[in-house]
Parts: structure tokens; C-alpha cells; sequence
């Protein structure tokens, strides 16, 4: 998952979990507004009433029935109501206190918000209660909440779409660095210096730190070519004089076959030396980009010339040999090296395969992809073995001559053209090794 979608989620909880707990607070926040203004109200109601309290209305308000002293009134919605009641003749101190609590006023049970106030007047103990309910305001706070819940997804959606879009213009920059300074650069040669402009200090920072760093990379690189250029000098020529040399001892008719042995075993030991820098000097030159890859490569024209090249070794073998080739397909690359790298999976299906066995190329195409394949029935390998296939000096069969760098080279030459390679193989079976090339244009 990308940075920006992980900040646009983590802003998107992290408001998800505030507004659910406003939404949890909400019934006691509402509470504690509504139940402070309801309180105000009642009290300017006691207020007022006992302001304009006399003993006949009093008495007016009161009326004796059932040995009860006690005057109520309600509204027409029992929305609120006043309660007057005397006490018994005792010393009574005046206060005044609110309660909730449910009350039933004509059959009808509600909660209520009620102000109970103890006075005294002319000598007489009594009571008053004004309650107002508090059923609207229980509709109401539900439906608050659900206003609320509405609020919060549609917040949470909008303010992710525009976290989103907002990170996602912070970071172009760090983007361009990846696209244009690491993703698309094989080597030093071909990085781009140019400064990315960016209002951030941090990705200014980053990218001059990439372009000090890329500049050491390329000293290094010119200093590991000429190091290369000067060893295969160094080696190669001394290494020619040694073989030289044996040679012209070889027609020296005084040796005897002891020594005549020892000289060609020596020459053996040279040329062996001599095959294992050359072909690490193929790989170095190419791992540097000293080759050119502006040939039009020919695949079937290579495969071809190679079959017939290997025409005697094949039939040494007592291999049967199969082109199935259908296309005449043709890249843009170095075709030296192609034919070496084909080579050497043609030599592979060679020294690696069972008496009797089998060899076919063949290719194939889809919309986007050529793939051509050198299929053996040769004695296969495990796991671990592909595991390792490619690894420089890193033999499949110890019983068959070679220096283990045929695939470390195939494997070099496919990644510097471009060529995807997959690898198939079961032991006792033969193996299948798949060269992909992109298509420039789509098939359809």
C-alpha cells in the first residue's frame, strides 16, 4: 500500500474515532445544555408564580377533596404541569431542588424535568412541583445522532477523497525522484542531475543527496572499467606468451614424452584459465554497458546458423533435433551477443541430455509477448539447482566438463537486452527454457 493511501486512512480513523466519541458524549452534552436551560425556565416560572401568590388565590388554587390539600394544572399535550400542595403545619425550610423522574398524568406515564420548591407562606407549609417533559427532547437527541452518524461518513468520505488528492500533490515530487532518478536508470551513466523542484526541503534534500551519491557511483564505475580494461590486458597477454611459449617447446625433439606430457597439460591448464577470464570479461563488459544495442537482431536467422553450427555435435550425441520455429522475429540488440546466449542454451540441451534424446526450438506468440523455447529431454534439475542456476561457477552436473559461467552468461546477456527468461525443469525429464521478449507493438 502507498504512503499517501496509509496517511489518507490513518487521517480518516483517526477523525472516525473522535467524532464517535462526540457521538457517544452527545446524550450527556445534551443533557447537561438542554437540562441547564429547562432549569433556568422552571425557575423563572416558580419565580414568577410566587411573586403573584395571594392567600385567596391560594385558596383558590387549592381545593379540599379526598382529605388531599393539592392543586394541579397540566397542559392540553402534558407537556408540563404545575403541582401546588400544603403540608402538614411543620417548620419548613425553604429550598428548592430539580429531579427527573417519570410521572403519570392521566394515564399517561413521562419523564419529566421537575422543580420542587418548600416555602412558607402566611404561616402555612407548602409545596410546589412545574415539570416540563422531556419526551421531545429524547426524539430530538436521537435524532441528532443519527444526523450525526450521516455527518460523520459523508465527512470521513470526503476529507479521505481530499487527504488523498492532497498527499498524493505532496508527493509528487518524491514520485519523479523514483520515476525519473532510480526506476528508469541502469547505469550511472544514463542518471538524469537534473534538480527536481519541489516547496519541500525534505525531497530537495533527498534529491541532492541521490545526485552526490550517483555522481561516487559513476567514479567508482569509470575507475572498475579501466581496471577491467587493464587486467584483460595484464591477463590475456601474459597468458598468449606462456601458450607461446609451450608451443615452441612442443617442437623441441629433444624432450622425452614425460616432459611432451607435462607441457600439454600445462597448455590445457592455460587454456582453461584463458576461456574463464575471457568469458568473465564477456560478463563484465556487458554488466558495464560496453556494448551497443543498435543491430537488428534476427532470431531465427541465428537459430538457423547455430543448428547447423552444432550439426556434428548434436549427431555425436545421438540427439534428434527438431526446428519448429514459426516466426521470423527481429529486436533491436547486439547480435554477437544474442548468439551466444543461445549458444549457449543449445550447448546446455547438448552436454546435459540422455542418450537418445531429443531437442526442440520452438516459438510462439501472444498480444504482447514473443517467447521462444529450447525444450530437452535431458536429465532435468531440482529445486534447489534452479535455485542457483544462474550463479556464477555454479555447475548442475560435476561429472560434465565446463566453468559453470555458460548460464551466469546467458543470464547476463537476457538482462541486458531485455529478455525475460523462465526456467522449467524436472529431474529425469528434461528442461524448458523460455526467452520473453516484450513486443514493441501489441499483436491483436
Amino acid at each position: 500500500m502507498k504512503i499517501k493511501h496509509r496517511l489518507a486512512i490513518f487521517n480518516a480513523l483517526s477523525r472516525f474515532v473522535v467524532v464517535l466519541i462526540l457521538w457517544w458524549l452527545l446524550p450527556i452534552l445534551i443533557e447537561r445544555v438542554v437540562y441547564k436551560h429547562i432549569n433556568e425556565n422552571l425557575t423563572f416560572k416558580k419565580e414568577n408564580f410566587i411573586k403573584h401568590l395571594d392567600k385567596e388565590e391560594i385558596n383558590d388554587y387549592i381545593i379540599k377533596k379526598d382529605s388531599s390539600e393539592t392543586y394541579a394544572s397540566f397542559s392540553t399535550l402534558h407537556d408540563e404541569f404545575l403541582q401546588l400542595s400544603r403540608l402538614p403545619d411543620l417548620q419548613v425550610t425553604q429550598n428548592t431542588r430539580f429531579i427527573t423522574e417519570p410521572r403519570i398524568i392521566e394515564g399517561e406515564q413521562n419523564d419529566y424535568r421537575i422543580l420542587e420548591h418548600r416555602f412558607t407562606y402566611d404561616h402555612q407549609a407548602y409545596q410546589l412541583e412545574i415539570g416540563s417533559s422531556l419526551s421531545e427532547i429524547k426524539d430530538l437527541t436521537i435524532a441528532i445522532r443519527v444526523f450525526f452518524l450521516v455527518v460523520l461518513f459523508v465527512t470521513i468520505a470526503v476529507t479521505f477523497a481530499v487527504d488523498t488528492l492532497y498527499i498524493e500533490y505532496l508527493l509528487k515530487p518524491f514520485y519523479r525522484i523514483i520515476d525519473t532518478k532510480i526506476r528508469k536508470v541502469n547505469q550511472p551513466e544514463t542518471f538524469d542531475h537534473t534538480p527536481i523542484h519541489s516547496a519541500s526541503a525534505d525531497f530537495r534534500a533527498l534529491d541532492e543527496g541521490l545526485n552526490q551519491m550517483m555522481v561516487r557511483i559513476s567514479e567508482l564505475f569509470a575507475k572498475e572499467k579501466q581496471f577491467i580494461a587493464n587486467v584483460s590486458h595484464e591477463l590475456l597477454t601474459p597468458i598468449a606468451l606462456l601458450k607461446s611459449k609451450f608451443e615452441n617447446l612442443l617442437q623441441n625433439d629433444s624432450l622425452d614424452d614425460d616432459a611432451v606430457d607435462k607441457i600439454a597439460a600445462s597448455l590445457k591448464t592455460i587454456d582453461r584459465l584463458k576461456k574463464v577470464i575471457s568469458n568473465l570479461l564477456l560478463i563484465s563488459r556487458i554488466e558495464n554497458n560496453q556494448y551497443q544495442l543498435n543491430e537488428d537482431v534476427d532470431c531465427y536467422e541465428i537459430a538457423i546458423n547455430l543448428t547447423h553450427e552444432l550439426e556434428d555435435r548434436i549427431q555425436a550425441s545421438e540427439l534428434t533435433f527438431s526446428n519448429q520455429l514459426k516466426y521470423r522475429y527481429k529486436f533491436k540488440g547486439n547480435h554477437t551477443l544474442f548468439q551466444v546466449l543461445l549458444n549457449n542454451l543449445l550447448v546446455n540441451a547438448i552436454k546435459y541430455n540422455r542418450q537418445n534424446g531429443s531437442i526442440v526450438l520452438s516459438d510462439y506468440m501472444n498480444q504482447n509477448e514473443y517467447m521462444l523455447e529450447v525444450i530437452d529431454t535431458g536429465i532435468g534439475m531440482t529445486q534447489e539447482q534452479l535455485d542457483n542456476l544462474f550463479k556464477r561457477f555454479s555447475r548442475q552436473n560435476k561429472d560434465q566438463e565446463g566453468y559453470g559461467l555458460g548460464l551466469a552468461i546467458v543470464d547476463s546477456i537476457a538482462h541486458f537486452q531485455n529478455i525475460r527468461i523462465k526456467v522449467s525443469s524436472e529431474p529425469n525429464k528434461g528442461s524448458v527454457f523460455t526467452l520473453i521478449f516484450k513486443l514493441d507493438t501489441p499483436v491483436f
